[in-house]
């Protein structure tokens, strides 16, 4: 996955195009408006931090369909030409108005505002609610976290558990917004300039003959690192952490 990859205009539900193309038929190209909102939170949620902003910004202003996206949607049959001439001319020129990123947002409050023709305001709904719902649920999570935490480090490590690539690099920038001090993800770190971090894995540990001889050869390579115990025997393993944490000094 390649964070600074365009985004298709076709991230969309065939649905948008189909009533896209209802409204240019029916001659309604009128402004509207439409917003994003949640109506209500789960049991004991008390809040919602906002975000997924950057990506939308960034989706709405190269907003458009390349000649083989329009190619593509003429060989399902239910497009007109003049439709998708229509389409290959369209780009985004509405207004937005939104909450910034990390603020605190609560139920049926507009998280984000979309002023423009109807017909292209339609077509950029999946990705503005793809984009905020999922770095929003992140977010909000993390900053629970960070209150919980009450200072101490907290470090992003999801990227083996995410569903896919794109989700993993956007879960990083959600949580480092909601107040994580960075990511084990080295492609994210890179990216969005988040403070990358690393620990020792079970497969580290295992290759060695025993947990004294792989935290003895990890420590003394990488000063002020983190070990793992609990690949065999946890509270054996701290006794032999501390005792090498003694003979280092």
């Amino acid at each position: 996955m390649n964070p600074n990859e365009r985004t298709s205009a076709l991230f969309t539900d065939l649905y948008e195009i189909t009533m896209a193309r209802a409204y240019l038929e029916e001659g309604r190209t009128g402004l509207a408006v439409f917003e994003t909102f949640f109506r209500r939170l789960p049991k004991n949620r008390g809040y919602v931090v906002a975000a997924g902003l950057e990506d939308v910004l960034d989706f709405l202003e190269d907003f458009h369909f390349e000649p083989d996206e329009l190619e593509w949607l003429a060989g399902l049959g239910a497009y007109p030409r003049h439709f998708l001439e229509r389409l290959g001319q369209l780009r985004f020129d509405g207004d937005v108005w939104a909450v910034p990123e990390g603020t605190v947002v609560f139920p049926y409050e507009p998280i984000v505002q979309i002023i423009a023709p109807i017909h292209v305001a339609q077509l950029l709904e999946t990705y503005v609610l793809n984009q905020i719902h999922f770095q929003s649920v992140i977010a909000t999570k993390a900053a629970r976290m960070v209150d919980a935490a009450r200072g101490r480090t907290l470090v992003e490590f999801g990227a083996r558990r995410a569903h896919g690539t794109d989700a993993a690099i956007k879960a990083v920038r959600a949580s480092y917004l909601a107040g994580f001090d960075g990511t084990s993800n080295v492609l994210a770190a890179r990216h969005y300039g988040i403070p990358p971090f690393g620990t020792m894995a079970h497969s580290y540990v295992q290759s060695h003959g025993s947990e004294a001889r792989a935290f003895e050869v990890f420590a003394r390579l990488f000063k002020g690192t983190t070990l793992l115990v609990d690949t065999y025997d946890t509270l054996r393993a701290v006794d032999e952490v501390v005792a090498l944490a003694r003979r280092m000094g």
